[in-house]
């Protein structure tokens, strides 16, 4: 009989929509002192999972609403954990939104909570956000990065206004702003399009890129 570890069972769990048993599963993991991290990162592979049947036309919009749904439970669930191991020392800032035209927001809140954790304070203007807004909030908080999400594919075209406007109104400041794209479907070509050199399909790794980032500022 072929061993399954918990972090498999939390992945296929996920993938297979069942809300109660992740629920379970997560406690658990986070009674035995598992790192919040990893569980974040198995649901993330969870719902990549349940991306991937999507396509294959096993599930509907339904099965993507619902994956979604027991996303942010598991969130719920983490959040105090997370707050409870975040560090005092502010490490840098970071300006969040998911930008005009889309209005999905899970894997930017995920970010914002774990930035906040890893001592970064972050200020999130929300969804369907102009460039106009990006730039007005660069000027006003200079923040050490800009982030950018947006599930659906129209919304490179925002990314890239946005990431032009950010370059052209940081050089009369003196500032050099790096800016990091995320989102279920980006890769380097779309990051390259839009004229970014930053990006991210989770959370987890969101956090990875921010924190080299500060390290090559500071």
């Amino acid at each position: 009989m072929k061993y399954i570890s918990s972090r498999e069972q939390l992945i296929n769990s996920i993938g297979d929509l069942q809300e109660d048993t992740v629920r379970d599963m997560v406690q658990k993991r986070i009674a035995a002192g598992d790192d919040p991290l990893h569980i974040i990162d198995d649901c993330q592979r969870g719902m990549r999972l349940v991306g991937e049947r999507y396509e294959q036309g096993k599930y509907y919009i339904a099965g993507l609403i619902m994956a979604g749904e027991i996303f942010r439970q598991v969130t719920e669930i983490l959040q105090p954990v997370l707050k409870d191991q975040s560090v005092a020392e502010i490490k840098g800032s970071v300006l969040l939104g998911t930008v005009e035209g889309d209005i999905h927001d899970l894997g930017k809140n995920i970010l914002s909570i774990l930035l906040t954790c890893h001592g970064f304070k972050v200020q999130d203007l929300g969804v369907d956000v102009p460039p106009w807004k990006f730039i007005e909030k660069v000027k006003e908080l200079h923040p050490d990065i800009v982030g950018l999400s947006g599930l659906l594919t129209h919304s490179y075209s925002k990314m890239k206004q946005t990431i032009e406007l950010v370059k052209n109104e940081a050089k009369p400041l003196s500032l050099n702003i790096p800016v990091i794209i995320g989102g279920s479907q980006i890769n380097e070509q779309v990051a390259r399009m839009v004229g970014t050199k930053f990006w991210c399909n989770d959370a987890v790794e969101g956090v990875r890129i921010c924190l080299s980032l500060i390290n090559e500022i500071k």
